[in-house]
């Protein structure tokens, strides 16, 4: 008698193995990643070879060029932009302005995020609509009525006025992704603490935002870049009623006058405000990705 040998179904605890790509399939999605990667770093990397560049030669070539002999490097652009009145000042405004228009939006919408996530009430799906309806308004759309208001407060030129008008703005897209991540938290969780007696105070201090710490730093990555970025708001916000709490963005933008000249000092001034905002981005890295996968898959 012939015993023929039946391979074994692979058992629930050890699933099947997935087939390997394809090794065509994965090279081409490498040198599509690649390209892509190669198209976003030019440009910046061409701003930052110009950026060490003397003002007379910027003017007669490119900035490929400065890889031949003669070399031409200096650091006069940077000492140059340090060298401007106000750009100490505008640096310690754009802290001023971005820190508590970071901490505010998150601050409300992870109570706001809670609520539409584990709290019932009435209209509860109809008002998460339209504050996620929100994010489809024109921001231009809302300066000229919310810059009355302030100066009808008193608080135009303050930085009140721009952390308010920030916590406006960034709230709809916090409390979107907010919800969506402690929404998709196991439900199992908060079930144990409420028959442990735990309120929602308790179930959202010790359990919600513990456990949604990737989805708020993704969030104030995205907040911080955003308001440390931001020109039109604090102009029109603050303006020319206080010119002193400007943040850096306008102090770069002043850097040409109306003829043009010091244009060469763009590319060193760019440089030295993206220092602060690549710290915050490479320290929360690790929760980048987290955050935003887990706050997209649900919703």
């Amino acid at each position: 008698m012939t015993i023929v040998a039946v391979p074994e179904a692979p058992s629930a605890a050890q699933p099947a193995a997935r087939p390997p790509v394809r090794p065509r399939r994965k090279l081409v999605l490498h040198l599509a990643v690649v390209a892509l990667m190669i198209i976003w770093v030019t440009p910046t990397l061409g701003l930052l070879v110009s950026s060490f560049r003397p003002q007379s030669v910027l003017s007669q070539s490119g900035w490929w060029t400065a890889f031949a002999p003669p070399y031409q490097f200096t650091l006069e652009n940077y000492q140059g932009v340090l060298e401007q009145s106000g750009i100490g000042q505008a640096f310690i405004n754009s802290l001023f302005i971005a820190i508590p228009a970071t901490i505010i939006p998150l601050f409300v919408a992870a109570f706001a995020a809670y609520a539409f996530s584990w709290m019932e009430f009435w209209g509860r799906d109809v008002l998460f609509v339209v504050v996620v309806g929100l994010l489809v308004v024109p921001l231009q759309t809302t300066l000229i009525p919310v810059l009355k208001a302030f100066a009808d407060w008193g608080l135009t030129g303050q930085f009140l006025a721009v952390w308010l008008a920030h916590t406006g703005y960034g709230l709809p897209f916090a409390v979107y992704l907010l919800r969506n991540f402690m929404g998709s938290l196991p439900r199992s969780v908060f079930e144990s603490a409420s028959l442990d007696g735990a309120n929602h105070v308790v179930s959202f201090f010790r359990i919600a935002v513990p456990m949604s710490v990737p989805a708020f730093a993704a969030l104030a990555i995205f907040q911080f870049l955003f308001v440390w970025n931001d020109l039109l708001v604090a102009l029109i916000y603050i303006g020319l009623a206080n010119s002193d709490n400007l943040p850096m963005t306008a102090a770069m933008a002043n850097l040409v006058n109306s003829l043009g000249g010091g244009w060469y000092l763009l590319g060193a001034a760019a440089f030295l405000s993206m220092i602060l905002p690549l710290a915050v981005f490479f320290g929360l890295q690790r929760y980048f990705v987290r955050g935003i996968v887990g706050g997209a898959v649900k919703g």
